[in-house]
């Protein structure tokens, strides 16, 4: 029995969640206030391993944080939510990335300083962690420049020992939509876009076209479509469902719980429409309070708040 169930490798960065009616900057040293500022956890493969965590799998991390308070609020901030850190890398040299959302309970924008987040290296990854886990997640593919061009040899690593994988590219900033990419879909057992990374990655026009594109390149597609929930393709089998109703505080990463509760459900097996019933139930219970951890569900949350017809495996 492996000592990890999931394996989470990617970003670590706090978000600073701005949240007010009217969030717009205004230059010339004009200041203007906002309602409510939060710290919180950030990055979206950080709160995609908080997610996991809370779901009741076992799940350890791999980043980089420079040796300052960013730093030290977050590898502490991971451990308390029951994700294990030890073996994140602290780098001196570095100063650890930082997020600032400007929050609207429909939209957000971010605007990101990278920090350490582009020095993490496949090596960083040791084997015997490998070995111990059953499943390998890598989030904000795009961002990880040291890591990217070797992540097909790190994926090739994961399999040889026996260990499935999951890829969460999240935005390309450089709007280029490649970096090796190509070589490294062949190695992805779950692809976890969202609609517009959807249609980006496959360079089709149309959900539909663009869904078929990628299913035909990994072997599982879950599509996040925000407050229209998910769709899911495996083969055949195809799923789709719309978001839970909720009132909605803060949408900050609620793709990456989606993330967290269909991999939950496809690491154990699930039927593909029960992954998504817990892909989308997490993303949606997830933005009821700010922050992307703050309301993440257990699965009795996710049982609970279910409505007639739809179920979990038990």
């Amino acid at each position: 029995m492996s000592r990890f169930d999931l394996l989470v490798v990617g970003e670590i960065n706090p978000d600073l969640i701005l949240r007010g009616d009217d969030l717009a900057p205004a230059f010339g040293q004009a200041e203007k206030l906002v309602e409510e500022a939060d710290l919180e956890i950030g990055s979206s493969a950080a709160i995609m391993a908080c997610g996991a965590a809370r779901l009741g799998l076992r799940t350890a991390f791999v980043g980089v944080v420079g040796d300052d308070p960013f730093g030290r609020f977050m590898l502490g901030a991971m451990a308390r939510r029951g994700v294990d850190v030890g073996a994140c890398r602290v780098d001196p040299a570095l100063r650890t990335g930082v997020s600032v959302i400007l929050s609207r309970p429909s939209d957000r924008a971010i605007l990101t300083f990278p920090g350490a987040i582009p020095a993490l290296r496949a090596s960083d990854v040791p084997d015997g962690l490998l070995e111990a886990s059953a499943h390998l997640h890598l989030g904000s593919y795009f961002l990880l420049d040291a890591l990217r061009p070797d992540a097909p040899a790190l994926f090739e690593r994961a399999r040889a020992r026996g260990l499935s994988t999951s890829l969460d590219t999240n935005y390309d900033p450089a709007g280029r939509w490649d970096g090796g990419l190509e070589r490294l879909l062949p190695f992805v057992d779950v692809l976890l876009p969202n609609e517009t990374e959807a249609l980006k990655l496959s360079g089709r026009d149309d959900l539909p076209a663009a869904l078929d594109a990628l299913a035909g390149r990994v072997g599982t597609v879950a599509l996040k479509r925000g407050p229209n929930g998910g769709e899911a393709r495996r083969g055949r089998e195809a799923a789709r469902l719309g978001a839970l109703a909720v009132d909605v505080a803060d949408t900050t990463g609620a793709g990456d719980s989606f993330d967290a509760g269909f991999l939950y459900g496809w690491t154990r097996g699930w039927p593909l429409d029960a992954c998504l019933t817990l892909g989308t139930a997490c993303g949606s219970l997830s933005t009821r309070a700010a922050g992307g951890t703050a309301a993440q569900p257990t699965l009795q949350d996710v049982r609970d708040a279910l409505p007639a017809g739809r179920h979990l495996p038990a």
